[in-house]
């Protein structure tokens, strides 16, 4: 069977307070070229959920063009780039944010500082580390992550892009249990450093329910949800870390589905709101228009 949330479930304007309940900061448009949908049809489904703060996210594009066929292509950003300031300008209670999910990749340092932050103004950037450096070449977590020394060469990536100052918060940590199926020694000790990371870092970490929609693994005998994995969560609750819940939709409708009503639930479950989500009070208040 299919993850939870894989149709278009979930009720329509029924955002409760407080504020965490009511932020989605991850979110794709068509021209990431795995989503669909473009930045006012995400508004529309935002303020019919009762929404408060909407973040678009689409995955950067490479200056140099690198993974092309799963992020945006740079002509596009011009796009995207007014397409979001067009919300920005709607009016109503929906505060619309401009952002980025960026892969860490360090000659691009400066394009991420100095054009999406200083030039185009964007509001943030997101962290999402789908591909990191294993003997110096770029591997995928899917096929990186399979042996100890893959496992700890994600993990001190991971933490070296929290040290980069670059992002607001870290997209999906746990990504990571997608390639390594059961919870062990390695997995444990390299799940503690990164909290331990993002705790002295004060980087806020994402439960994302994307990992929810997507077809259950096997791990041991029983099948899961490929992420956001328990005991990953369950030993952030010892860290007192910064958290937040994201959607990561790449259709509208899936801007509050079963899959986020969810991770909603299971957040409450792992994580003390007051410790953890709070931050995004303030968060909203210092970005947008």
């Amino acid at each position: 069977m299919k993850g939870i949330g894989s149709g278009d479930e979930g009720g329509k304007g029924d955002y409760p307070e407080p504020l965490w309940r009511a932020v989605n900061l991850h979110t794709h448009t068509w021209r990431c070229q795995h989503a669909r949908g473009d930045v006012a049809e995400y508004v529309l489904q935002a303020r019919e959920r009762g929404l408060r703060v909407l973040g678009m996210s689409d995955h950067t594009p490479m200056p140099d063009g690198r993974w092309g066929s799963i992020r945006m292509a740079l002509e596009d950003l011009d796009g995207y780039d007014r397409a979001v300031e067009a919300a920005r300008s709607g009016g109503g209670t929906l505060r619309v944010l401009k952002g980025m999910e960026c892969e860490f990749v360090p000659e691009f340092t400066s394009f991420y500082r100095e054009t999406l932050l200083g030039e185009r103004k964007f509001d943030y950037l997101a962290g999402g580390i789908h591909l990191f450096l294993l003997d110096g070449e770029w591997v995928y977590v899917s096929s990186g992550v399979r042996d100890a020394r893959g496992l700890r060469a994600y993990t001190d990536f991971f933490i070296e892009a929290m040290r980069s100052g670059l992002y607001a918060f870290m997209a999906h940590p746990d990504l990571f249990a997608s390639a390594w199926q059961s919870w062990d020694r390695e997995a444990a000790a390299c799940t503690r450093a990164m909290l331990e990371a993002a705790a002295d870092l004060g980087v806020p970490l994402e439960i994302n329910a994307n990992g929810l929609r997507q077809w259950p693994i096997r791990d041991g005998a029983t099948t899961r949800q490929p992420y956001p994995w328990s005991p990953f969560w369950e030993m952030a609750a010892g860290y007192r870390i910064k958290a937040l819940v994201s959607a990561d939709a790449h259709r509208p409708e899936e801007i509050h589905d079963a899959a986020t009503c969810r991770a909603f639930t299971l957040a409450e479950e792992w994580l003390d709101p007051s410790v953890s989500f709070s931050w995004l009070d303030s968060f909203a208040d210092s970005r947008g228009a």
